[in-house]
């Protein structure tokens, strides 16, 4: 479709067509002089005298004159039409502003069709029918049929716009012999923007006679300023020639449209159709016709959530339980909505969910590929956490369309990453269009109307049902308490890591005949636990075991795996093997009890008597021997880290410490530092451990403040001497 004539057709300057329609005059005047400014060319005619240079009160008897004075003075929007005879024709006059000028219409009361009194005393029932139903169909369906008795037109439909304003007909009153519309669709097309932003002020529109020709405003321009009367607000306001040519192709000779909105939002219309000829509902009727639809939009609101009550009262309800299941096993949330009886797929209708928590995806049901969820959430999230046309409204997602065409997605917590997710899978629909939507064409530089509207269907493919409000709502619900148990687990784990950490640090450094020992652990100042232990085991011969690891992980699991591990070492090194078979048989024994943990260690046997030391190395830091002033980076006896390799024989390192010596082990938080290469990092540690003289515990700080690690890990340090 050409977009140059769309523009145009969005840029017609409807509101201002320096035009009326010709079953009525229209004056504007003056206050408080009520001078004639401007008049529709037909007005002498309607109102049977001559009105250039006149006032209203020349043309209206006193006690007329007197009952416009007194709606002047009040609010006129709820100002009746006045019943006045000029010129001795009985004629309603209807009132509203523009520009600063009062707009006077003028319409003649012969001719109009009338519904008669006994429509008028039914108004109460009118208004208890349109009350008494509980579904939009009822509801649509009695106003329907209220406003085809009202008015005499041959057919009533209630139109309803969808989120791109595309229109459907959801109720329709006609007569027997007319071609049903009810379930057709209306491209947005065929009712501009700038038409349904006047129709959302603009309650009710009349064309008695769609063949029309337009009588024009003399002067076109108010006087004065040079522009134009906008007639935004009038009854007899002119419509666009692409309408008049639009209503022609359906064969329709008069119109009529009442609006109906929601909250202040344009919902749909009523639009009345005549086909046998011209046809004017009375004033009367048409206020008549607006009181119903203006009451048909209030309960438009509630009719719909009194249908979807029954669903969103078993959405929360099973959200609730899942909550609740939630809040009984805190420690495994994921479990909670994945194993039981009642798990997150069941909250909503979908196809699949996904559960992603602690960094784990849980997939239930029908799904896209593991390997793009993540991708596919962080895709909807970013567009508003909910869509029914996936891909066709987001780019790189054209292959999911049986897996994910709808997809909800609601972040548990805040920049961790985990989330829950539900999908939906392409739900093709016939849409039945009145006329084919595509046919309109380009006449003369402007659109034109397509000419036929014999029912036209399509299939719709790529979108799936619609999520609903309560949907959305119980979903975010849902990974609100999630988020919740998440964070106060996370809580309780940060206070049991701190409190199992506490118990494996040594409250003070043991007395060992010939040994000065010297150590220093420094908590991460993100205040999450780490895996960092030391330990001295004095052994049965009287040599002194010195211990350093450092367990994969953080927080409780690491902290309960670093407690086991410290334990079982213990034990194995007190069966005095040395500590490569210590190590050796710690490794045996997280591949045994402990699959899939990891964690790096280096144990040092110091004889006091003699100062041989016996070093083996499990995947960790290389120790620093510094003798003389010169710093040594003791890389022999090294072997893979524990839990890699289900057996492995550690070799053994073997060094001697005269006096004055000093043996350093540390952990990585003291050396790991953002964009600096590790062997940068240890070259660091071995200069600073030559540089510090001292005793061990001086050697231990000074080097710690040497190297001012950075704070986000933990780290460990410990030294010893020969005394």
């Amino acid at each position: 479709m050409d977009t140059d004539a769309l523009a145009r057709c969005a840029d017609e300057p409807i509101a201002v067509p320096g035009a009326v329609q010709p079953h009525g005059a229209l004056l504007a005047v003056t206050e408080p002089g009520l001078d004639v400014v401007v008049a529709s060319a037909n007005a002498a005619d309607v109102l049977g005298a001559e009105v250039t240079g006149r006032t209203l009160a020349d043309l209206l008897a006193p006690a007329e004159l007197d009952r416009l004075r007194a709606a002047l003075a009040g609010d006129l929007a709820e100002a009746e039409p006045l019943r006045v005879s000029p010129g001795g024709r009985e004629l309603d006059l209807l009132l509203s502003r523009s520009g600063g000028l009062l707009v006077t219409e003028w319409e003649p009361v012969a001719g109009a069709g009338q519904a008669g009194a006994a429509w008028h005393r039914r108004l109460p029932t009118v208004l208890q029918r349109l009350s008494a139903p509980t579904s939009l169909e009822g509801l649509t369906g009695v106003l329907a049929r209220e406003v085809r008795a009202l008015t005499g037109f041959d057919r009533v439909m209630v139109y309803r716009f969808d989120a791109e304003w595309n229109g459907e007909v959801v109720a329709e009153d006609r007569r027997e012999h007319l071609e049903p519309f009810l379930g057709l669709h209306y491209p947005a097309s065929d009712i501009p923007a700038q038409a349904r932003a006047l129709y959302a002020t603009n309650w009710l529109r009349l064309i008695p006679d769609a063949t029309y020709t337009p009588v024009p405003l003399e002067p076109p321009l108010v006087p004065g300023t040079g522009r134009p009367l906008d007639l935004s607000g009038a009854v007899l306001r002119s419509v666009s020639p692409v309408h008049l040519e639009y209503l022609a192709n359906m064969g329709v000779t008069a119109s009529m449209s009442v609006s109906l909105v929601d909250r202040g939002r344009l919902w749909g219309l009523v639009a009345c159709h005549s086909y046998s000829g011209p046809h004017r509902p009375s004033s009367a009727d048409r206020t008549a016709a607006e009181f119903l639809g203006r009451t048909a939009s209030l309960l438009l609101h509630t009719t719909v959530e009194a249908a979807d009550r029954d669903h969103a009262v078993a959405v929360t309800r099973r959200e609730a339980e899942l909550a609740a299941a939630v809040g009984r096993t805190p420690r495994t949330p994921a479990a909670a909505l994945v194993d039981g009886t009642l798990t997150v797929l069941d909250l909503l209708p979908a196809a699949g969910a996904a559960v992603r928590l602690d960094g784990r995806l849980h997939l239930l049901g029908t799904t896209p590929p593991a390997d793009r969820v993540a991708a596919v959430v962080a895709a909807v999230l970013r567009a508003g956490g909910a869509t029914d046309r996936l891909t066709r409204a987001l780019p790189g997602f054209a292959d999911l369309t049986e897996e994910a065409s709808g997809v909800l997605a609601v972040e548990v917590g805040r920049g961790r990453g985990d989330f829950l997710a539900w999908f939906r899978p392409e739900t093709p629909r016939e849409v039945s269009w009145g006329g084919d939507p595509h046919t309109s064409k380009v006449t003369d530089g402007r659109l034109s109307p397509r000419r036929s509207f014999a029912r036209w269907t399509e299939t719709v493919r790529g979108t799936a049902r619609p999520w609903r409000e309560h949907e959305v709502a119980a979903a975010r619900a849902l990974a609100g308490h999630l988020g919740e148990a998440v964070l106060a687990r996370a809580a309780e784990d940060d206070r049991l890591s701190a409190a199992l950490q506490r118990t494996l640090l040594l409250e003070e450094l043991p007395k060992v005949p010939g040994v000065a020992l010297g150590a220093r652990y420094r908590p991460s100042e993100a205040d999450v636990v780490g895996g960092d232990w030391y330990d001295l085991v004095p052994l049965p011969g009287g040599e002194l075991a010195v211990v350093l690891g450092d367990v994969a992980g953080h927080g409780l699991s690491a902290a309960s795996v670093t407690a086991q591990l410290r334990h079982a070492l213990r034990a194995a090194l007190l069966r005095d093997e040395g500590p490569a078979a210590a190590l050796s048989a710690l490794n045996q024994l997280i591949g045994a009890l402990l699959p899939g943990e990891m964690a790096t260690a280096v144990v040092a046997q110091f004889d006091p008597a003699t100062g041989a030391v016996v070093l083996a190395n499990a995947g960790h830091l290389p120790a620093v021997h510094a003798a003389g002033g010169v710093g040594r980076l003791v890389t022999d006896g090294r072997g893979p880290a524990l839990g890699l390799l289900d057996a492995v024989t550690y070799p053994q390192a073997e060094l001697r410490l005269a006096a004055g010596d000093r043996l350093l082990l540390y952990s990585d938080g003291l050396v790991e530092r953002r964009g600096r290469p590790l062997p940068e990092g240890l070259e660091a540690v071995r200069e600073a451990v030559a540089a510090v003289a001292g005793e061990p515990q001086e050697v231990v700080d000074g080097v710690v403040a040497a190297l001012d690690p950075a704070g986000g890990d933990d780290v460990t340090v410990v030294g010893l001497a020969r005394v």
